[in-house]
């Protein structure tokens, strides 16, 4: 299933109202980029999508084999560098937390598993993102 997010940028230093039509978040630029850091900037959107995405994992794969665990938090950051000719590499640490009663045996699976996330595997293949083309006639999100 295809998925569809509209964005509606306000006058207000960056501020933008991100929705996929259920649900609406607000992004923003920090301070020190010109923005009100009012919500969430894109890097931080884009490490609490791999972070969400292991942590559902982890829960998804307790429950389907049984093993009862309390929370799960995970903690990320990310180092980006440039390189030859400004392309940029980025590298994310992650650590996962994962409260219960387990082995270290399903501990080491359940964080395997986080590791093959969709969002994990999705970032890692070949993406294709398309030139911005006109809206032509803009929409309230």
């Amino acid at each position: 299933m295809a998925t569809n997010i509209k964005l509606k940028n306000l006058p207000t230093g960056y501020q933008t109202i991100i929705s996929n039509g259920r649900h609406s978040i607000i992004g923003d630029e920090p301070i020190a980029s010109k923005g009100t850091d009012l919500g969430f900037s894109p890097e931080d959107l884009i490490l609490s999508s791999i972070g969400m995405c292991k942590v559902a994992t982890v829960r998804f794969i307790a429950r389907k084999n049984g093993w009862e665990i309390g929370n799960v938090e995970a903690e990320l950051g990310q180092v980006v560098k440039r390189g030859e000719n400004g392309k940029l590499s980025t590298t994310v640490n992650v650590t996962i937390a994962i409260e219960g009663d387990i082995t270290e045996e399903q501990r080491t699976e359940l964080l395997n598993q986080a590791d093959a996330c969709f969002v994990h595997r999705m970032i890692e293949g070949e993406w294709n993102i398309e030139k911005a083309s006109v809206l032509n006639e803009p929409t309230l999100v």
